[in-house]
């Protein structure tokens, strides 16, 4: 049995969460429900990321204050995620009592330990809003590849990094006005010294946390100049006044950078689970723990946390995390999600169009790698992968056998020894399954959901062709004709067929649990929920009429969903 902390990426509590955003929740969620039918044990939590400048501005536009805000999108996110069955063990908010604590300890820890300096630099000031400007307010041409309309930290188009000073031509994002420069202290973490350096450098190459894409990317950023030095920059972790964040503890006219209380907010939201668990938190973050911290990120943040924050753990006396899976980003039909093209598209939007969640989660699991490929949602493939696969393949196999046995047999399902010692007839289609199981949960356990999917299917197939070989129709047709023999072959193929069904079920159970979820307690009528194991040891004894499991998707649905969305 092993531990987890397990934790994705916190949305940002200025918007609703849209199917972009989804793909690592379900990419997490689908991780988190394997190792928990596996009785491994997992803390899965995540948060609002609740300050910074945007928020504090979208507040001032709907004339609400920043906590009205934060409290009313925190709602809005909970029951977003809670329609796709992401199941965490701790939804949170960044601003937290928890979170300031944590988040005044870690910058303490970094203090003593000579790892924070206060410089007088010179920031982007928009003299009609009266405020300096954050990163991704300030857009302009990249300095290194002169590409248009990039943010003030780092460039879309090649990956760069960057101060915001040092983008060309630059204007403000608020205003459109160009900004002035003006001088501020600020706090930094020393990241370009040589103990975050030597710490960083060995954090990198000698651990199995990252994925090797994601190493080579960091190693591009853990380089040295000519002279020896560190090329990785400190880091600003303050900003001025106005902001909507902590205050730093010894400095009355600073605030935390939304970035240095974000990722602490993952321990925050630990840490109030705990509370309520009457656990104690060191047992999940200190230096000793068995417990291993898994992050599941998009790859357009894996500097701050292959960075950033380990180096901030660290130093701080705090455990580090032991993997860092990231992933790339969704497309629709090829395009970068856009509202002008209607492929913007809410959790919500999705959602009113009566389109099943967990039709989303099983297309991502049927594109998902492990790697951090961005992954096209084309929407035709999505309609017919969706009814071809969950209702015409794996739902079939339900529909041809269970009115069966229900009518000749009362729902009796004979077990596996019986079916073996009255006709051994493609005996090893469980075994098949079983032996199939191991490579399917290899492929789990490393977020290659595709390749999941398309072994699950490969079984589905199997099972049905079984069915289409023994004809059970054709024998019911002359039903009050046949003998005792026939009428235990009859009952075997679909007991046999039914008990495979089980057993896909288990197998497609982290993708699609409330469907599975309905398997069980209706057909199967099981009290208990069916874990990993249960593959190997099936208990079914009787089934029972249960309702409609799966609706079709209409592509009249889809049509109507991109356009809606424009």
């Amino acid at each position: 049995m092993k531990k987890y902390f397990v934790t994705s990426a916190l949305p940002y509590a200025n918007g609703d969460i849209h199917i972009g955003h989804l793909v690592e929740y379900i990419q997490t969620d689908i991780w988190v429900r394997l190792q928990k039918m596996r009785g491994n044990k997992v803390v899965y939590v995540c948060a609002d990321d609740a300050h910074g400048t945007p928020i504090m501005l979208k507040a001032e536009r709907e004339n609400l204050t920043p906590e009205e805000l934060i409290n009313l999108m925190h709602i809005r996110h909970k029951e977003d995620f809670a329609s796709f069955h992401i199941e965490f063990d701790n939804y949170y908010t960044t601003h937290s009592k928890e979170n300031e604590i944590l988040s005044s300890k870690v910058y303490f820890h970094l203090k003593d330990a000579g790892l924070i300096e206060k410089k007088i630099i010179e920031q982007f000031f928009d003299e009609e809003k009266k405020m300096f400007l954050p990163d991704r307010y300030i857009i302009g041409i990249c300095p290194k590849c002169n590409s248009p309309d990039q943010y003030g930290d780092s460039c879309e188009k090649c990956g760069a990094t960057y101060s915001p000073t040092d983008l060309i031509r630059p204007k403000s994002a608020l205003t459109g006005n160009t900004p002035i420069k003006k001088r501020t202290s600020h706090y930094f973490f020393k990241l370009s010294s040589q103990r975050c350096f030597d710490f960083l450098n060995n954090y990198v190459n000698s651990t199995d946390t990252l994925q090797e894409e994601a190493r080579n990317k960091i190693k591009e950023w853990l380089k040295k100049d000519e002279q020896g030095l560190s090329l990785l920059a400190d880091w600003d972790i303050s900003r001025d006044s106005p902001y909507f964040g902590f205050k730093i503890p010894d400095d009355e006219n600073k605030y935390f950078y939304v970035w240095l209380d974000a990722p602490i907010g993952y321990y925050a939201s630990l840490m109030n689970w705990c509370t309520s668990q009457k656990k104690d938190v060191n047992e999940y973050i200190g230096k000793e723990t068995d417990v291993e911290l898994v992050h599941f990120i998009g790859k357009d943040i894996l500097y701050f946390h292959a960075l950033f924050w380990p180096a901030m753990l660290h130093f701080s006396n705090y455990r580090t995390p032991s993997a860092i899976y990231a992933h790339g980003f969704l497309t629709i039909n090829g395009k970068k999600m856009s509202k002008s093209r209607g492929t913007f598209i809410t959790a919500r939007a999705y959602l009113e169009k009566n389109i099943g969640a967990e039709f989303l989660r099983y297309y991502f699991a049927s594109k998902l790698n492990g790697s951090m490929e961005d992954l096209d949602m084309n929407m035709s493939e999505f309609v017919h992968k969706v009814n071809g696969d969950l209702v015409g393949k794996f739902i079939n196999i339900q529909s041809r056998c269970s009115g069966f046995l229900l009518k000749y047999f009362d729902g009796d399902v004979l077990s596996r020894d019986v079916i073996v010692n009255m006709n051994s007839f493609n005996s090893d289609l469980e075994e098949k399954i079983e032996r199939v199981a191991e490579h399917i949960k290899d492929a789990y356990n490393k977020r290659n959901t595709s390749k999941a999917v398309k072994e699950i299917m490969g079984l589905v197939d199997q099972v049905n062709n079984f069915i289409q070989e023994n004809k059970p129709w054709e024998t019911s047709k002359n039903i009050a004709n046949i003998s005792v023999e026939e009428m235990n072959a009859l009952h075997c193929v679909l007991s046999l067929a039914i008990r495979c069904f089980g057993k896909l079920s288990i197998l497609l159970k982290p993708i699609i649990p409330a469907t599975c979820d309905k398997i069980e307690r209706e057909l199967f009528c099981q009290g208990n929920e069916f874990l990993w194991e249960d593959i190997y040891e099936l208990k079914i004894d009787k089934i029972k009429k249960t309702s409609h499991l799966i609706n079709r998707i209409s592509e009249k649905d889809v049509a109507s969903l991109v356009e809606g969305c424009k």
